[in-house]
């Protein structure tokens, strides 16, 4: 079987790479280290289909430096004894490791002694955040590069040469602009998946064209670069929270048809309700519960129509007024106690022992409650709530907290019974 058209068309030299100005270009960092024949460990990090370790195979190329290949997860101990091997007469072989972020400890063990010596000059690539993903030990010995999405300059690029390349399709189809563009639309700059899907429409072709109906047909679904694994699905889901936070609807309807298409319906309950609660809070009572009541209703009705009850949820939570001061004072709450932790007060535990009767928390005396003290001495004047009315509900409850602050508690049950009597 013939190799795919996305591997035949791998960059074999440095000029045939494609993007990646920013590593790249003139006096740029890769190029530089390349134009004085120096390699150093390094990670290379990005969304899927970017060329990752595809540039890490040209860099060793245009070295002239002996490289091997291994796979982090179906790589074993056997194969780096084989690279070991080989640096013996290979001094300063360049080691590729794929999914570098999988690599376990024994392995890194094994291979750190030789990436600190740098007999092996490790290159990794990976689709996750190395400063998350990447052990520390690990990354502390490369320098972390980023390998963006290409734009959709770029893919019509990578297309045409693979059009005309002897190593691609060799003129034997053509194809439209508008076609062209789609697919480069569609790819969301994994430049694998653009041609992918030049492949497969140059297979099936009628009178040897390429038009957008047929890139219709074969590429129904845009690339969204959803991986759970992935920083991908992350970013969304960031991006989706942020949007409604900022107040901005048509990011926010952007980000929920993302994830609506991936069907990832769980995301889009727990963001949501994380939102509702955190960012509108007490701003709009009313809306987190009708937030509450939508997501209840998309997860009974199922897609595709539950798209429509969460579109409402999402432009009632982004119009919204917002307020965290609930967030905040939780918070604030959390920092004093993992410095301070302080007792009870006696009258509020649930069974005091030896307590005069008169000293106790009596539950019939709720005239008594507003004026009674509950937090312990040493935090007795400390406010961890601190209101940020933004809407009427909130107006109405920094009113009746200004009349509960105005009166002095106690600690001294047994004085307010009294007082209470004169």
């Amino acid at each position: 079987m013939r190799e795919p058209l996305a591997f035949r068309m791998r960059p074999q030299t440095l000029d045939e790479v494609i993007g990646q100005k920013h590593l790249l270009g003139q006096g740029k960092v890769l190029r530089r280290c390349i134009e004085e024949k120096q390699i150093c460990s390094m990670i290379f990090y990005g969304p899927p289909g970017t060329g990752k370790t595809t540039l890490a195979g040209v860099i060793a190329n245009e070295l002239h430096i002996p490289y091997r290949t291994f796979n982090a997860v179906s790589g074993n101990k056997k194969d780096l004894d084989t690279v070991f091997e080989e640096v013996k007469y290979y001094q300063g072989l360049i080691l590729i490791v794929d999914e570098v972020h999988r690599l376990n400890k024994d392995k890194q063990d094994l291979l750190l002694p030789h990436v600190e010596s740098g007999s092996i000059a490790l290159i990794g690539a990976t689709t996750a955040n190395p400063l998350h993903a990447i052990n520390p030990a690990i990354r502390s010995r490369c320098h972390l590069f980023e390998i963006k999405a290409l734009d959709d300059e770029d893919i019509k690029q990578a297309l045409r040469h693979a059009l005309h390349s002897e190593r691609g399709l060799a003129d034997r189809v053509t194809i439209s602009e508008d076609a062209l563009s789609l697919i480069a639309q569609r790819c969301n700059g994994d430049i694998r998946f653009a041609l992918n899907v030049l492949e497969i429409c140059a297979l099936v072709c009628e009178d040897h064209l390429i038009d957008r109906d047929l890139i219709m047909q074969y590429a129904q679904t845009p690339n969204l670069a959803m991986d759970h694994d992935g920083d991908g699905y992350y970013d969304v889901l960031s991006a989706f929270q942020k949007s409604i936070r900022g107040s901005d609807v048509d990011a926010a309807l952007y980000y929920l048809g993302v994830l609506i298409m991936a069907n990832d319906m769980d995301a889009i309950e727990r963001r949501l309700l994380t939102t509702a609660y955190e960012d509108i809070g007490l701003g709009n009572p009313g809306a987190v519960a009708r937030c509450v009541q939508a997501v209840d209703a998309a997860k009974r009705i199922g897609f595709p129509e539950a798209r429509i009850v969460l579109a409402h949820a999402i432009i009632d939570l982004c119009l919204s007024p917002k307020s965290k001061s609930a967030e905040h004072a939780i918070d604030r709450v959390m920092q004093e106690l993992r410095q301070h932790p302080y007792q009870i007060p006696p009258y509020l535990r649930f069974t005091p022992v030896n307590m005069d009767a008169q000293d106790r928390y009596d539950y019939d005396r709720s005239d008594l409650y507003a004026k009674l003290q509950y937090l312990p001495d040493r935090l007795k004047d400390v406010h961890f709530y601190e209101p940020l009315p933004s809407g009427a509900y909130e107006n109405v409850l920094v009113e009746n907290l200004k009349k509960l602050r105005s009166v002095s508690r106690s600690h001294d049950p047994a004085k307010l019974k009294r007082e209470s009597k004169k």
